[in-house]
């Protein structure tokens, strides 16, 4: 099993940014591809970003390459997620997820484990 918990949502101005953190636990952190998704009120869960175990490869939805950036720390067991020039319709739940086999696409059917979520509420 493995425990995801995520952390730095919170309330934006339009324009600005925020770094998610999500904090692993349970088995080998390193073996896992790890991704972010959101989902807005009355909304189906979003794909954003996925970033493989070594952190050589990673995948972004088109609606948030180059203002969303995935990294991970394999010593902290922690993966980010820096959100900047952050827009009222990026609000919404963001989720942490995992995967065993080194999924990074935007399927949320291919991942294994989903933390609780961290609220992120831009105003305009």
């Amino acid at each position: 099993q493995v425990q995801l918990v995520e952390s730095g949502g919170g309330l934006v101005q339009a324009g600005g940014s925020l770094r998610l953190s999500c904090a692993a636990s349970g088995r080998t952190f390193s073996r896992y591809s790890m991704g972010w998704f959101r989902q807005a009120p009355g909304k189906e869960r979003e794909f954003l970003a996925a970033i493989s175990w070594t952190g050589g490869t990673k995948n972004y939805a088109d609606s948030v390459k180059g203002r969303f950036t995935i990294s991970r720390d394999n010593a902290k067991n922690t993966v980010y997620l820096q959100m900047n020039s952050l827009k009222p319709e990026d609000t919404a739940v963001y989720y942490c997820t995992a995967d065993l086999a080194n999924w990074l696409g935007s399927d949320l059917s291919g991942y294994d484990y989903w933390g609780q979520g961290t609220q992120v509420t831009v105003s305009s």
